[in-house]
């Protein structure tokens, strides 16, 4: 038997230093992301679901060292930071109808000059130090916060 699959995305989006996180309903701080919708790319999908879940309007950063290639036809896409794979699980810890999330995962930085989140599902801005200090996030978001953190820091020094 295969396991069923959903290609998702998540955009970790920063500003000043700072990266959104909500505690979400499985018990746990996540960036905005989700389901990739029929006909949509992935960097369509990862900005709607950052304008659904935070309000603000993102653009996705340029990784250092990431390849350009020249040529114009066909169009490319910005490459995910990485690609996780998830195991979905419900809140005994249990499958839900078992299935894997593989999910693209993009750095963005808010386009506003001061964005401000919305209070439904407890959105929140963490600097470095709260993201290094608290004991309820994962491995995985504390990771990539960071990470985030740091390409918004690089990509507006370049500006």
């Amino acid at each position: 038997m295969s396991m069923e699959r959903h290609f998702t995305v998540t955009g970790f989006v920063s500003h000043a230093g700072r990266t959104a996180l909500h505690w979400h309903k499985f018990g746990m701080w996540l960036p905005p992301g989700g389901h990739i919708e029929p006909n949509e790319d992935p960097v369509q999908a990862m900005l709607r679901e950052v304008r659904e879940e935070t309000g603000l309007e993102a653009e996705v950063l340029s990784l250092p060292g990431a390849p350009r290639f020249e040529y114009s036809h066909p169009p490319q896409l910005a490459a995910p930071a990485t690609i996780a794979v998830y195991d979905i699980v419900n809140g005994d810890g249990q499958l839900a109808e078992p299935h894997q999330h593989i999910d693209l995962i993009y750095f963005t930085r808010a386009v506003e000059a001061a964005p401000v989140l919305p209070q439904e599902m407890r959105w929140r801005w963490f600097d470095e130090a709260a993201i290094r200090a608290a004991t309820d996030l994962n491995d995985d978001v504390r990771e990539l916060s960071l990470a985030a953190i740091e390409a918004e820091r690089v990509a507006s020094a370049a500006r």
